[in-house]
């Protein structure tokens, strides 16, 4: 039997009167890479979220390795084992990538072990052992994305959410972003991705779930998925 590391059990979440995200219904199980697709204003980043603690729900409840989570803070969540990597990055710019990275580690008091998972990073991301000392927001976008990942990993989480690490970056970055997404996978990582490049996401996904208009409409293996016309037509352009 494989564990169920994270459950959303009908979840709403409203925004001023707005219903964003209409009662979902899903689950991650450990070791596994699971994507979340759909276009733009679906509910997916609404969700991450909601599961990330900074988010109230407004109804139904999310799991994690067996327990309710509802109304717990991030902060709360992060010493749990549960790290979000937000849309648009969400790095601290004045600070270098060596103190945003001890950032990551901030719950953490093995100082053996925090330096064991820096070199760790920068074995993952060398462009940021090259700058190290640099301040972070006169980097690259998709070097600000590497970092945000890095400190994400200085947590040591059981589950790490992602959502739209690709966004806004060169076609030779995504490629790094998708291969380091499957690196970390294939470290033990379980990953709960939101992406709207469908094809990448679904290609390195266990299984996905397609989200529209605040809800779930489609779910299964992701290459049953990526095959799929219905995905196909609506999802990777064909």
């Amino acid at each position: 039997m494989t564990t169920t590391l994270l459950k959303v059990k009908g979840v709403k979440v409203a925004y001023g009167g707005i219903q964003a995200v209409k009662g979902v219904d899903f689950e991650v199980h450990e070791g596994e890479l699971v994507s979340l697709i759909g276009s733009n204003g679906a509910g997916k980043t609404t969700t991450m979220k909601a599961i990330a603690g900074t988010l109230p729900i407004n109804a139904g409840d999310i799991e994690y390795l067996g327990k309710s989570i509802r109304g717990q803070g991030p902060w709360d969540l992060v010493k749990q084992g549960l790290a979000m990597v937000p849309e648009g990055r969400g790095i601290f710019t004045r600070m270098t990538i060596v103190e945003n990275l001890l950032m990551g580690a901030y719950i953490r008091s093995d100082k053996a072990g925090i330096a064991s998972d820096m070199e760790r990073v920068f074995t993952i991301f060398p462009r940021l052992r090259e700058r190290k000392d640099q301040l972070a927001g006169t980097m690259s976008g998709g070097e600000q994305q590497m970092l945000a990942m890095g400190r994400a990993l200085m947590s040591r989480p059981k589950v790490l959410l992602l959502d739209e690490p690709s966004m806004g970056l060169s076609p030779i970055m995504v490629d790094k972003i998708f291969e380091v997404v499957k690196e970390v996978h294939g470290q033990g990582v379980t990953i709960l991705l939101v992406e709207q490049n469908a094809s990448r996401a679904l290609s390195i996904a266990d299984r996905g779930y397609v989200m529209d208009s605040g809800q779930i409409t489609m779910s299964g293996p992701a290459r049953a998925m990526l095959d799929d016309p219905k995905v196909r037509a609506a999802y990777l352009g064909e």
